[in-house]
């Protein structure tokens, strides 16, 4: 099984919190995982997954930095290699999250990848609910992967 890669901005201790949440999904279907921060994850990364989840808050409407210079790094190289890669997307968000959804599903469109569902957006003030939620896309991403849906 090609492991799940979560590639994941973690500037507070929720976001966090939100990116070992989607671990333990992860893990508690025995799935492989590598978690790696945006900057150190290279288009070698993504071309020996089976899946990633993008994890990002939202910043003045859009995508993190950080995520952004992680597809910039990685577009490219990974263009005709990646093509239906299952994916998705969980964002922070403290206002609506329209603007950084719009400008990662932009990028992705152009990668060509499969999404498994639609982007969970978590607004507003931090709630727990926010952290099953993660959890369950992790463990949804590796289900998926483990019967063969993806």
């Amino acid at each position: 099984m090609k492991p799940i890669l979560v590639v994941a901005n973690t500037p507070s201790k929720n976001s966090l919190v939100l990116r070992n949440a989607v671990q333990i999904g992860i893990e508690d279907c025995d799935y492989p995982v590598i978690i790696k921060p945006p900057l150190e994850t290279t288009a070698a990364d993504v071309l020996s997954c089976g899946g990633i989840i993008i994890g990002t808050t939202e910043n003045f409407g859009y995508m993190s930095g950080q995520i952004k210079d992680f597809f910039e790094r990685i577009y490219y190289p990974c263009l005709e290699e990646t093509q239906a890669l299952p994916w998705a997307l969980y964002i922070k968000a403290g206002l609506d999250g329209t603007g950084a959804t719009k400008s990662v599903e932009k990028i992705v469109v152009g990668l060509k990848w499969k999404p498994i569902q639609g982007p969970l957006l978590l607004k507003g003030e931090f709630q727990e609910k926010f952290t099953e939620e993660c959890q369950t896309l992790g463990s949804g991403m590796a289900e998926g992967l483990k019967l063969g849906i993806f």
